[in-house]
Formats: C-alpha cells, structure tokens, sequence
C-alpha cells in the first residue's frame, strides 16, 4: 500500500486534503490519481526521479513523450509552440478528453518530450479532480494511464491502488456514495498532432465526433 491514501469528494473536493495532494506532489513524491480518463501515475513535470519511477512502472522507453495536465491555455506558450491554427483548434476543444501533440519549448526537461521530435502531449481536463488539483498545485502535472500487469487501464480507483499502490507514495481516491453514479472516466482521450500544417488524429478516443466535426469545419478537404 502507498504511504498515504487521500479519498476527495467526488462533487466537492475538501480544500484541506487538496493542500495536503499539493504538498506532495511539490515534494516530488509520485502519485496515483484520478485524472479525467483514467486513474493515472503522476508528479510534478520537472520531477526527473519521479518521471523515471513512472517509466519503470510502465516498462515505457525513455524515447516515449510524456503527457501532462495544465489548468488551462493560459500559460500554454510557457510549454509548448503553438501556432494560430492550432490554438483555435484547441480553443473550441478545451477543456476536455483531448490530448494535444505540439513542439516543446525549452521550459519541458529533456526526460518529459520526444526527444526525437522535441515535442510533448498536453491535456485540459474538464473533469472537477484532475482541475481542482492542478488549481491548487499551480503547475503541470504527469498523467499517465496507470495499467495492470497485462496492460488493462485502471478505471477503479480501488483496483488501482490494489494493483500499483505499493509503487507510490500517494494514491488519490474518490469517496463512496450511492447517489453518484456519473461515470468517473471519459476513457482513452482522443489524440490530436498539431505539429503540422494540417492536424492529425493520431487515436481515436474519447469525444471523437467533437473532433471531427470541428476539423470538417476548419480543413473540407481534409481526410480521416
């Protein structure tokens, strides 16, 4: 079990164990947590040891880029370049199930990006958790789908702590209660490769016709 386990109110998340999320995550300890796809493996993103536990846990190669949650487009130039195009893309999207592939800027350590491409995955989650923890924390955080041994997504965040609780330092669960009975996740987010001229979905997932609604829209001739 992970040294610490926090339950959050899944409408009201107590400003108290937020703080307390805070703290550890500013600390550099790594973190499960509810994010708005799926339960995830997080840490702050200049957080090197950390990011490097996570690619252990996930057996992933140094070369594979590293997702991160933001609060909002706001600061996003501070991470990642991002042309016209592609803010008003992102802009009729967020905050949502959708991860943006753009160039990193300097200010993304050389262990979170491609180093190939020199470019980065970035998400604004809608849902109430993963945001009310990035309020409080004030800066990017990793998120990484946590995944059992045979490579299942956790969507539990019981059978997450259950099956990777003993790999981190905290693990971020959601209350019980019998009235809520919204689903937790939205599933895998939908992939989106703004790096070019012309953007690209890389993975179907989540909120997929928003997607390509808005790009028949912006690009006719464009091929899905």
């Amino acid at each position: 079990m992970p040294q610490l386990i926090i339950p959050l109110h899944p409408l009201t998340p107590e400003q108290r164990l937020l703080a307390i999320i805070a703290n550890e995550i500013r600390s550099g300890k790594l973190l499960l947590y509810p994010s708005d796809t799926s339960m995830a493996l997080g840490c702050a993103l200049r957080n090197k040891h950390a990011i490097e536990r996570i690619r252990r846990i996930r057996r992933d190669e140094d070369t594979k880029f590293m997702t991160f949650l933001c609060p909002s487009l706001s600061n996003l130039a501070d991470y990642a370049h991002v042309s016209n195009r592609a803010y008003r893309i992102m802009r009729r999207l967020v905050p949502g199930p959708f991860t943006f592939i753009l160039p990193a800027t300097k200010a993304v350590p050389s262990y979170a990006h491609d180093p190939k491409r020199r470019t980065v995955g970035i998400r604004i989650p809608a849902a109430l958790i993963p945001r009310s923890i990035l309020e409080v924390v004030g800066e990017p955080i990793i998120s990484i789908s946590a995944k059992s041994a045979d490579g299942t997504e956790l969507l539990s965040p019981d059978d997450a702590v259950e099956e990777l609780g003993s790999y981190v330092d905290c693990a971020v669960t959601i209350q019980h209660y019998s009235w809520h009975t919204e689903p937790l996740f939205a599933g895998p987010s939908t992939v989106l490769d703004l790096t070019d001229e012309e953007p690209h979905i890389v993975r179907r997932g989540a909120e997929i016709e928003r997607v390509e609604q808005l790009l028949r829209a912006e690009y006719p001739s464009l091929e899905f």
